[in-house]
C-alpha cells in the first residue's frame, strides 16, 4: 500500500482507497494509520478502526494515544466526501444509501486483516459513524471480521419529537427519492463546534475547513438514508460481537443560541434515546452513561473524558484481552 505522511504529520500515515464512481464522478475514501509496534508494542496483532461522525474527520490524536498505549495499531477512515476524502466536485458528506459505505469499510478491514496481518479488530464509531458501523457489523455478522464494537454517542435516532419524526418520515422519503441533492432549510447551528474549538469557546484544535462550525448543509437524500437506517435499528439488529455503547447523561439541543451546558451535555442528539435503543443492536450490549459528557465523548472535559477512557479500558480488558 502506498501510504504517505498524513496531514497530522508523523507517525500518522494515510492512503487513498479508490471507490466506484457515482453520479458526481470520482469517489475515494482515506485510511489513516499509526502503528503501535513502532512505539514498543510486541507486534501488530490487535487493531482498531475509527469512523467519524457527520461534518467530521479524524483528528482526535489523544484517542489514538489511548489505543496505541495498549498495543493496538490505530486506523481511522475518512469516509467518502468527508474530511481528507472530500473533493471539489463532491456534495459534502452526501450519500443516498448508508450501505454504500460498505465498500470502504470492507476495503479498510481487508487491509487491516489481510495486508497488515491483524487477527483481532475493534471498530470504534462516533455519531453517524456509529450508525454506519452498527449497520455494517449487522450485515457482516457471521464472517468473523469484527471482534468488538465501541459506539460513542451513535446516531440511532433523530433529535426530534416522536410525532415529528413519524409524520415527517413519508414526505422526507419521497423528497429523498425525487430530489436527493436538495439542501433542506436548517437554522444556523454553530454552537456545538464553537463549544469545542479553541478559537471560540473550546480547547480543541481541528481544521475548520474540514469540520466547519456552520456545517455543509443537510441534503434530502442523505437524511432519507439516515431515516432508513434508524428504521432498521428500531426493527432490531443482530450484531454478533460484544458492543459497548456510551452516551452522555443529558442533552441540550439549542440550535439558535449559545448555552454553557454544551460543555457538559450532548448538544447534538438526545442521549436518552440513544441509550434506550441500545438493546436493539444485538444480544451482547454494554451501556454506559457519562456524566458531563459532550456529544463526542472523547472531547469532553477532563473529568468526563477520564470516565470514558476508564470504562473503555475496563471493557476492552474483559472482552478483547491481549494474546496470552
Amino acid at each position: 500500500m502506498d501510504f504517505r505522511t498524513d496531514i497530522l504529520g508523523a507517525p500518522y500515515e494515510a492512503v487513498d482507497l479508490p471507490l466506484a464512481a457515482d453520479d458526481e464522478g470520482e469517489v475515494l475514501a482515506t485510511l489513516v494509520r499509526r502503528r503501535a509496534a513502532a512505539e514498543g508494542a510486541t507486534g501488530p496483532r490487535r487493531a482498531v478502526l475509527y469512523v467519524h461522525g457527520f461534518v467530521d474527520y479524524f483528528f482526535q490524536t489523544h484517542l489514538a494515544d489511548f489505543y496505541v498505549e495498549r498495543g493496538y495499531d490505530f486506523y481511522a477512515l475518512d469516509l467518502r466526501k468527508y474530511g481528507r476524502s472530500l473533493r471539489p466536485h463532491h456534495s459534502p458528506n452526501f450519500v443516498r444509501r448508508l450501505d454504500a459505505y460498505d465498500e470502504e469499510l470492507d476495503e479498510a478491514v481487508r487491509i487491516i486483516r489481510a495486508v497488515d496481518g491483524h487477527d483481532q479488530l475493534l471498530v470504534n464509531g462516533h455519531s453517524t459513524g456509529g450508525l454506519v458501523t452498527a449497520l455494517w457489523a449487522h450485515r457482516r455478522a457471521g464472517q468473523g471480521l469484527v471482534d468488538g464494537l465501541f459506539l460513542n454517542s451513535p446516531f440511532l435516532s433523530m433529535p426530534a419529537a416522536l410525532l415529528v419524526r413519524t409524520l415527517g418520515a413519508p414526505a422526507l422519503d419521497a423528497l429523498g427519492r425525487l430530489a436527493g441533492t436538495r439542501k433542506l432549510p436548517m437554522p444556523p447551528a454553530p454552537h456545538y463546534v464553537h463549544s469545542l474549538h479553541r478559537d471560540f469557546r473550546g480547547s480543541w484544535d481541528f481544521d475548520l475547513a474540514l469540520k466547519p462550525a456552520e456545517g455543509f448543509g443537510v441534503y434530502a437524500g442523505w437524511l432519507a438514508a439516515i431515516q432508513q437506517g434508524h428504521r432498521q435499528v428500531r426493527r432490531g439488529l443482530a450484531i454478533d460481537c460484544p458492543v459497548l455503547l456510551m452516551a452522555s447523561t443529558a442533552s441540550t439541543l439549542t440550535a439558535t443560541r449559545w448555552d454553557a451546558a454544551l460543555h457538559t451535555t450532548d448538544g447534538v442528539l438526545r442521549a436518552d434515546d440513544i441509550a434506550a435503543l441500545a438493546p436493539r443492536l444485538g444480544r451482547h450490549i454494554t451501556t454506559v452513561r457519562i456524566a458531563d459528557g459532550v456529544h463526542d465523548l472523547v472531547l469532553s472535559g477532563e473529568s468526563a473524558r477520564k470516565q470514558v477512557f476508564q470504562e473503555l479500558d475496563r471493557w476492552l480488558t474483559a472482552y478483547l484481552p491481549a494474546a496470552g
